[in-house]
């Protein structure tokens, strides 16, 4: 199993308690740490762990530690990484873990990761799975945590995994891993875009990558990776690749192309949702999924919120959610997707520039009302490459301010418009979660309409 007998677990939320939790049950002396008191600190105090509650973090709290588990959150210059780094501590986080407790005849592991559209896809591969009559369960940063889940009832598991939770792995080797695409972000975490993409190709090291062939970035990384290589692409496939052919997503890894469903049967709609498709399907086949049953999964896929999602019409004005959009590459996907836009956009970007999405997209809209930390950085892009559209900058802190956002828009927004969510950043300056910002956004939206209905 290679787990140590003296472990500290630094960050004690839902997949750091869950690690002390197993931890502790098989018998290892475990330390908590964390800055702020909890239920659950409480909770595994009561179990055995030693849980230190502190603002910063006492180096002395590593003597006697022969492994660090670091929730995700943890970036590599925390001091806590770099002082288990220089005493020579293994460190790792929760994906780690799980993977290295897995029991003899654990169910296998198929990994998504990328810099947008992870869920989606994850998500569409479980239900690949589950059609196929496969025990299966779409985890990682999704559902309950892996070290509860990996030695369950499970045949094939599809896992979403982070840049972060990449970062902190060294021997986990799913059976296959598809990387979605790669785009600057999280670079205060990582500290360059080098170090970013290094971390999402670790979901490589088991041999076999799912690779995006329109996206150059992930091509040029696979290229550095010792793995058998599985493309796919919105063009017509060539041999050995998943592609799109006559409306229809195609796999030609055969010796004749073999269509799976029509491009219409994708939900939520948009290329980019397409494309998240044949990664789940070229996945999917890896463990033995048949077209049918592909075809048959993406025609009853029931879409995540969040994500590019219609939340109300009225007077020919579209509402659209799309709140998961935490960055600008991901926001420039629903951007493509619409000819009239009334943006609603702001946040944290994370140390990400937005000026390309900006001047790519400024055209297709009516008017922009900025919201968040960053509503600055945006309003600056916006008055170099679109001088001449109406911006609104509202100064809000907190999701009082979508009842304004929704009020605004409304005046700007004419027939055929969307006013669109897709802030291109972080929600955590305002809201607890994507999803909290996202119902905010909702919620104001409906009862605007609502009232005017009256």
């Amino acid at each position: 199993m290679r787990i140590a007998d003296n472990v500290l677990v630094a960050g004690a939320r839902v997949a750091g308690s869950a690690c002390a939790e197993v931890l502790l049950e098989r018998g290892a002396s475990v330390t908590v740490y964390d800055r702020d008191d909890s239920e659950r600190l409480h909770a595994l105090a009561a179990r055995g762990a030693t849980c230190i509650i502190a603002n910063e973090f006492d180096i002395e709290l590593l003597n006697g530690i022969e492994q660090v588990v670091l929730s995700p959150g943890f970036p590599p210059h925390h001091p806590i990484a770099r002082a288990a780094a220089v005493a020579g501590i293994e460190t790792f986080s929760e994906p780690e873990l799980a993977w290295r407790l897995r029991e003899p005849g654990a169910a296998r592991w198929l990994a998504v990761t990328g810099t947008n559209g992870k869920t989606t896809t994850t998500t569409m591969l479980a239900a690949m799975l589950e059609t196929a009559g496969l025990r299966t369960a779409a985890l990682g940063n999704i559902g309950v945590p892996l070290v509860r889940a990996a030695n369950g009832p499970f045949d094939v598991i599809a896992v979403e995994l982070s840049s972060y939770q990449l970062h902190w792995s060294s021997e986990l080797a799913p059976t296959a891993g598809a990387v979605l695409n790669l785009a600057p972000d999280h670079l205060d975490w990582h500290g360059s875009f080098d170090a970013y993409a290094e971390a999402k190709a670790a979901v490589w090291r088991g041999g076999k990558a799912v690779v995006n062939l329109d996206d150059p970035s992930v091509v040029a990384l696979a290229k550095h990776v010792d793995a058998e290589v599985t493309g796919f692409t919105l063009n017509h496939p060539e041999p050995g690749q998943f592609g799109v052919a006559l409306g229809f997503l195609v796999d030609y890894t055969g010796p004749e192309p073999v269509q799976i469903c029509s491009v219409d049967d994708v939900r939520p709609a948009g290329w980019h949702n397409v494309a998240n498709a044949l990664a789940a399907a070229a996945l999917a086949r890896q463990v033995g999924v048949s077209h049918q049953e592909i075809g048959d999964a993406l025609r009853k896929y029931v879409p995540e919120p969040h994500r590019n999602v219609t939340i109300t019409e009225s007077g020919g004005v579209t509402w659209v959610d799309d709140s998961k959009a935490t960055n600008p590459h991901a926001a420039a996907a629903a951007l493509a997707s619409y000819d009239s836009i009334v943006w609603v956009a702001g946040g944290q970007l994370k140390g990400v520039d937005v000026d390309g999405l900006v001047a790519q997209y400024a055209p297709k809209m009516r008017a922009a009302v900025l919201i968040g930390q960053d509503r600055a950085l945006v309003a600056d892009a916006l008055a170099r490459h679109a001088p001449d559209l109406p911006v609104v900058v509202l100064d809000g802190r907190d999701d009082a301010v979508m009842t304004e956002v929704a009020a605004r828009a409304v005046e700007f927004a004419e027939p055929g418009d969307t006013v669109l969510l897709s802030p291109a950043g972080a929600s955590y300056d305002m809201f607890t979660s994507y999803a909290h910002r996202g119902d905010a956004f909702a919620a104001a939206a409906r009862a605007l309409l609502e009232g005017e209905a009256e």
